[in-house]
């Protein structure tokens, strides 16, 4: 089982949404990915392998050479894309 932070610059709107529809996509498709949701700030207490937010942040965080599989989710209610990305990131997990 794979742990994720769904995560965003203030942790309400963006980030929650994205969590629900990152949820959704994990039952439906019975990934093995336990889903958290934070603000940026429970980044560095985080333990699991990968954080799921914004291209932007995601981009952020990749310059601060972080120990998480990242993944930037252009269209947060997308669940193509989403499902797309976890996908290719349990891929690369393996």
């Amino acid at each position: 089982m794979y742990k994720a932070l769904v995560a965003c610059r203030a942790g309400v709107g963006s980030s929650l949404m994205l969590k629900i529809k990152v949820a959704e996509v994990v039952k439906a498709n019975d990934f093995p990915i336990e889903v958290e949701h934070s603000s940026l700030d429970g980044v560095p207490g985080f333990g699991g392998e990968m954080i799921i937010t914004l291209p932007d942040v995601a981009e952020e965080l990749a310059q601060k050479n972080l120990p998480y599989k990242l993944i930037g989710i252009s269209n947060i209610v997308d669940k193509n894309e989403i499902k797309a990305k976890l996908e290719a990131a349990l891929a690369e997990l393996k």
